[in-house]
């Protein structure tokens, strides 16, 4: 891999998320009373895009705005201009990765609008979203943000529009916990802007249409999992290389699992609620493939996973995988509204490295250049730990672009123990585990299990 290029400067790059930092300024204070440097931030949105399509209707929005007296029209547009700085953002990271990885890149897919679902109930969300633009994120109380709950309640029964009411519930759900605005110390200003942004533009009828899904039938190699846990859910995405068995060149895949989880399972307890919907895990702890005939596919390299559509394969050793095949598998395309930074995650195998513990944290130096390592990531659900990543000659990972600059996250390693060479997967455990400290953990994520099945029987019962 050509990790020089990744600590090169990207052109525009800078400037690109000042003009989003700026706007997001402006949305933290609220827009209903804009003062001069709501304004002026407003002002340098619109003319980072100088120049394109957008222009004239940003630039028209902006104004109004800054004038205290934007329609919800104009809050879409203002909406629709920082996506797009974030999309090209995403776009110029992307392509640094992918000459540094050499591996070619598929077609970006086309989306299918669909026939769009109810707009009554899609304007009643944008009008809500308008609401918490102009009271911003510091003029926020329980009686704005309450404001969501009908339109959720509106929505869920339609399964084209729960996209839409998964995030409005979330995010309604983050700002109540930090109501009331005005007495909070710092606020998340880019992460509360991506949503209300990404909330705006879904609510266009037609902007969840997904890309238009095939069918795969071949081999489909795991590379590792990424485990992404939350209060009270969990989800696993297994990184994968699918052969057709047509023939025609590899792909890189992706495989998601997710369940609801109460605040108590943690750890290892986690598989227990995911791998009864994926038999994928179990052939991940095994070191086996997995044949697929007629899975479906997407266009951005997600395979909607179907138990019945799989069976177990031959053995399939990871690091041999990320060696042999890896290097000549297409990575997938991006849908227009994914792209956004938060979203790149290239699998990348690295070796012959050399690990070192900055203050900073540790890093890889690859030919020369050092790659921070965002051991972080790393879950407890697995026998991969940071000290082992440390020690290792090489590693499987995801390539992330965090804080300004690209890193990478630790997926698997080769290192040595006792003096024998060995394989760590964080998802190692993910089908069931011999391993002690895995078998441990089960029982105690089984144990906490028991108990909470018996007191929601107590409750159920009374």
């Amino acid at each position: 891999m050509r990790a020089d290029l990744l600590a090169e400067s990207v052109d525009g790059l800078d400037e690109a998320l000042a003009a989003v930092d700026a706007f997001d300024e402006a949305l933290a204070t609220g827009l209903l009373r804009p003062q001069p440097a709501q304004a002026a931030g407003l002002a340098q949105l619109a003319g980072a895009l100088a120049g394109s399509p957008l222009h004239a209707n940003v630039a028209e929005a902006a104004a109004k705005a800054a004038e205290g007296a934007a329609g919800e029209d104009h809050l879409l547009a203002l909406a629709a201009a920082r996506t797009a700085l974030l999309g090209s953002v995403h776009d110029a990271l992307a392509a640094r990765a992918a000459e540094a990885t050499g591996r070619p890149a598929a077609e970006p897919p086309a989306a299918d609008a669909g026939t769009g679902p109810a707009v009554n109930v899609l304007a009643a969300a944008r009008s809500w979203l308008a609401d918490l633009a102009r009271c911003g994120w510091r003029g926020i109380d329980h009686d704005v943000v309450s404001g969501a709950a009908p339109v959720v309640s509106a929505m869920l029964p339609d399964p084209a529009l729960r996209r839409l009411a998964a995030l409005l519930d979330g995010f309604a759900d983050e700002l109540a916990a930090s109501c009331p605005g005005s007495a909070l110390e710092s606020v998340p200003a880019r992460r509360w802007a991506d949503l209300w942004s990404r909330g705006m533009l879904l609510t266009l009828p037609g902007a969840a249409g997904a890309p238009a899904a095939g069918t795969a039938t071949g081999r489909l190699l795991p590379l590792g999992v990424d485990l992404h846990e939350h209060a009270t859910a969990v989800q696993a995405q297994v990184h994968a290389v699918f052969e057709p068995a047509d023939g025609a060149a590899p792909l890189l895949v992706r495989a998601s699992v997710s369940a609801p989880k109460p605040e108590t399972i943690v750890g290892a307890g986690l598989w227990q609620l995911l791998r009864p919907h994926m038999s994928l895990l179990t052939a991940v702890s095994e070191g086996r493939a997995m044949d697929v005939t007629g899975m479906p596919l997407t266009a951005e390299g997600d395979l909607v996973w179907d138990d019945a559509r799989a069976r177990p394969g031959e053995s399939a050793d990871a690091f041999s995988t990320a060696r042999v095949a890896l290097p000549t598998a297409a990575d997938p395309a991006t849908a227009p509204l994914d792209r956004h930074p938060a979203r790149i995650a290239v699998p990348v195998f690295l070796e012959g490295y050399a690990a070192a513990q900055a203050e900073t944290g540790l890093t890889f130096t690859v030919a020369g250049t050092a790659l921070p390592v965002d051991t972080d990531r790393v879950p407890l659900a697995g026998p991969l730990t940071p000290e082992a990543v440390a020690k290792s000659a090489a590693c499987i990972g995801l390539l992330r672009w965090d804080a300004g600059t690209f890193r990478v996250q630790p997926l698997a390693v080769e290192t040595a123990v006792r003096k024998k060479p060995v394989a760590l997967h964080a998802g190692a455990w993910a089908g069931g585990t011999a391993d002690k400290a895995g078998v441990k953990a089960e029982k105690a994520a089984t144990d906490a299990a028991g108990v909470l099945r018996e007191r929601a029987g107590r409750l159920l019962r009374k």
